[in-house]
């Protein structure tokens, strides 16, 4: 499966921005999709994602109450609606998915085998 991430921009604090995930090859019914960011220098920290079965969602402690992620199988896409940004939710932001990724491992970069390229997001103060 491929993935393209979008939706990246500038926005001030306490704006929203809604990033989108498109896979095309296969169709994302059979994956759990994650959202992660990076900034330069750091390790790649989890945001959020939803299981391909059941579509139970979950949420770094930093993003929620703030970001919901979605998934749309009819248009094979992954959203992140992310309101009430911060400056320190400025990051690349990069969706991936995985076939077999249990509970315990969601938040785990290594569970995921196939990644789109990043969007950026910047928050200005």
């Amino acid at each position: 499966v491929q993935l393209q991430a979008s939706g990246g921009g500038l926005v001030q604090a306490g704006g929203s921005l809604r990033l989108s995930c498109a896979a095309s090859g296969r169709t994302l019914y059979e994956y759990s999709v994650g959202w992660f960011r990076q900034d330069p220098g750091k390790e790649r920290e989890f945001v959020a994602a939803i299981k391909r079965a059941g579509g139970a969602t979950f949420y770094a402690d930093s993003v929620k109450g703030r970001f919901t992620i979605s998934k749309d199988n009819t248009k094979n896409t992954v959203y992140l609606q992310m309101n009430s940004l911060r400056p320190e939710d400025t990051a690349v932001y990069y969706c991936a998915a995985g076939s077999r990724i249990i509970n315990s491992s969601i938040r785990v970069p290594s569970s995921y085998d196939y990644w789109g390229q990043g969007t950026q997001v910047t928050v200005s103060s």
